[in-house]
């Protein structure tokens, strides 16, 4: 079955939030925003409201929730309380209901919780759930970095709208599965998962001059290493929408034209038995 055609997602972490990266991103035609309570020293929605809240209803919106401002800078919290109250935040600063929620990171919390994990992400995704059945936004997800952690907890929790994992070449075959494990338990089709950081942090890095991600495109010729690994991005794991970063509407163009670019399936599944291969030599 053919999936959805892949989204671009302007993702605000790291971002200087400047109007003119907006205005361009909607030149381009991306009109999908994901924000966090804890971008910008936690003043994302407000920089947002203060410099494009005219530019805001043009947009989906998308923000997470999850990380407060504490003594060491910033703390992680699955409290149903602060959540809610998060939320109902995020509403007031952005001057409008978001349409995505995340809860961002819950593993970050569910490693000190042991063996309590189940029910703090319970209650963590039903505070969410509420909040949504509330109007504070009109639907909630979760975003994880690590989703290993989350596997045996699937059976306790609602479904999520929408699941946000890390997504690329870069992915180790750990998370691959666990996100596949979880597409899989949630019944999530193509276009309710979101992928992140498909760079690993930098199209500068090292590895982008070693690697040729053109190989996984049936015709690879006419885009570049940047933008053939983007686009491969969106089959490992399998996701509708990927968020990505960037403050020059120049890159976000170049990115926006990889779409184009068709994935070869087959050489995609041999990269992963790959990776499974040299993951179980290590572990033995």
């Amino acid at each position: 079955m053919r999936g959805p055609d892949p989204r671009v997602v302007l993702g605000l972490h790291r971002s200087r939030h400047e109007r003119r990266l907006l205005t361009g991103a909607l030149d381009l035609g991306v009109t999908a925003l994901d924000t966090s309570t804890n971008y910008l020293g936690f003043r994302s929605h407000q920089i947002l409201a203060r410099t494009a809240g005219d530019l805001l209803p043009k947009f989906t919106v998308s923000t997470k929730v999850g990380y407060f401002p504490g003594a060491a800078g910033a703390e992680h919290s699955l409290d149903p309380t602060r959540l809610n109250s998060a939320v109902e935040e995020a509403v007031k600063d952005l001057g409008r209901e978001p349409d995505l929620v995340f809860l961002h990171n819950p593993e970050h919390s569910l490693r000190e919780a042991v063996p309590h994990n189940n029910d703090r992400l319970a209650a963590a995704c039903t505070a969410l759930d509420d909040a949504t059945k509330k109007g504070l936004c009109a639907a909630w997800g979760i975003a994880s970095w690590d989703p290993f952690p989350l596997l045996s907890l699937v059976p306790t929790v609602p479904r999520p709208s929408v699941l946000m994992v890390r997504a690329g070449l870069l992915v180790g075959v750990r998370t691959l599965d666990a996100a596949d494990t979880l597409i899989k338990n949630w019944e999530l089709d193509p276009g309710e998962v979101w992928g992140m950081s498909p760079f690993g942090g930098s199209t500068s890095a090292p590895v982008w001059d070693r690697l040729d991600p053109r190989l996984f495109l049936q015709d690879g010729g006419q885009l570049s290493r940047v933008q053939a690994a983007f686009r491969t991005a969106y089959h490992l794991p399998r996701v509708g929408s990927i968020a990505v970063g960037t403050d020059e509407p120049t890159h976000l163009g170049k990115l926006v034209g990889a779409l184009v670019g068709l994935v070869e399936e087959r050489t995609v599944q041999e990269y992963r038995r790959l990776l499974r291969d040299r993951s179980g030599r290590q572990s033995s």
